[in-house]
């Protein structure tokens, strides 16, 4: 006899968010990325259709970088020592987004100027037709100056500036106002705080649709379990029809994962741990698809190898099962 399977019906949505400018619509991408319209959980195809899958990000930075794991070095090559190479690469090794994190020191030791940091985002729009979010250094001063100067350079490219939080979210959503960019909201994991942020950010008149939520996460056996909840309550307030957290999710898994020991560490290690390389972009895949079934609807990657792997998940988790 034929099973009714019990669905639920959300009354609210997340916002559909357009990332990028094509020459028609007064920037330069080859093409734009939309995200966002979930009418369900994630992957719930028997609820509602999802109307756009998720995507990912490749990051790269604006010099060599010293911090990153030599197994992520080796990988890029030369192309991690330029910006422009790097971006070229990237597209190549499968990204939908590329996401410039900007260095707080040059190599010489200095800090990053605005005319650097401007160089550098233009480079890579040059370089790679794909949409572009740019991600200050980190420290509240500098994220200002320095993207407020790439944001009037690039004026028209809907780029998405970050990273946004409670200190500096005046500077960055002004920019992002008067140069026609989107901005990613980064709280703590905490859903009153995600919240608040985005009040705080509409409150200055950013539209809606420019708006990205990055709730932050730890890594694979890094407190992710906590992060996971996190974004399994957002989407459901979201969903619940809560309008402040109705929006795109973004996470940066790459991050989380190569800073964590399993992921960075290559020797002095127990012998079951296994291959260093294998094990380092196991981390990161399944750190990025655990955050995928949580809701995560951009997922910042460093790993050619991640990207593949990734895409395939999602492959998967895109293919609607069928149902007698």
């Amino acid at each position: 006899m034929p099973v009714d399977i019990p669905k639920d019906k959300w009354p609210g949505a997340v916002r559909t968010i357009t990332l990028g400018a094509t020459p028609a619509e007064g920037g330069t991408r080859a093409r734009t990325v939309t995200v966002g319209g979930e009418k369900a959980l994630p992957y719930m195809h028997f609820e509602a259709e999802m109307p756009y899958r998720p995507v990912i990000a490749l990051e790269i930075k604006d010099r060599r970088p010293d911090d990153w794991s030599p197994l992520l070095l080796e990988e890029w090559g030369e192309a991690a020592s330029d910006p422009a190479s790097w971006a070229k690469a990237a597209e190549a090794a499968g990204a939908d987004l590329l996401v410039l994190a900007l260095s707080l020191t040059g190599a010489d030791g200095q800090p990053t100027t605005p005319a650097a940091a401007v160089a550098a985002a233009k480079a890579v729009l040059a370089a790679s037709g794909l949409p572009l979010i740019v991600f200050g250094p980190g420290q509240a001063e500098a994220d200002n100056t320095l993207l407020l100067a790439v944001a009037e350079a690039t004026k028209g490219e809907r780029l998405a500036l970050g990273i946004c939080e409670d200190k500096n979210y005046r500077t960055i959503v002004a920019a992002a106002l008067a140069n026609d960019h989107l901005v990613t909201a980064r709280t703590p994991m905490d859903v009153n705080l995600a919240k608040q942020l985005n009040i705080l950010i509409s409150d200055m008149g950013l539209p809606l649709d420019r708006i990205l939520m990055d709730p932050t996460t730890g890594a694979l056996g890094y407190g992710i379990e906590y992060g996971y909840s996190v974004m399994e309550r957002l989407r459901l307030a979201a969903l619940q029809g809560d309008a402040m957290t109705q929006f795109p999710m973004i996470v940066t898994p790459g991050f989380e994962a190569w800073k964590a020991k399993e992921a960075k560490v290559g020797q002095g290690v127990p012998a079951e741990w296994g291959n260093w390389r294998e094990r380092a972009i196991t981390w990161e895949t399944l750190t990025a698809v655990t955050l995928l079934e949580s809701g995560a609807d951009i997922v910042v990657l460093r790993h050619p190898e991640s990207v593949r792997r990734v895409r395939a998940a999602i492959d998967d988790l895109m293919t609607a099962p069928v149902t007698a």
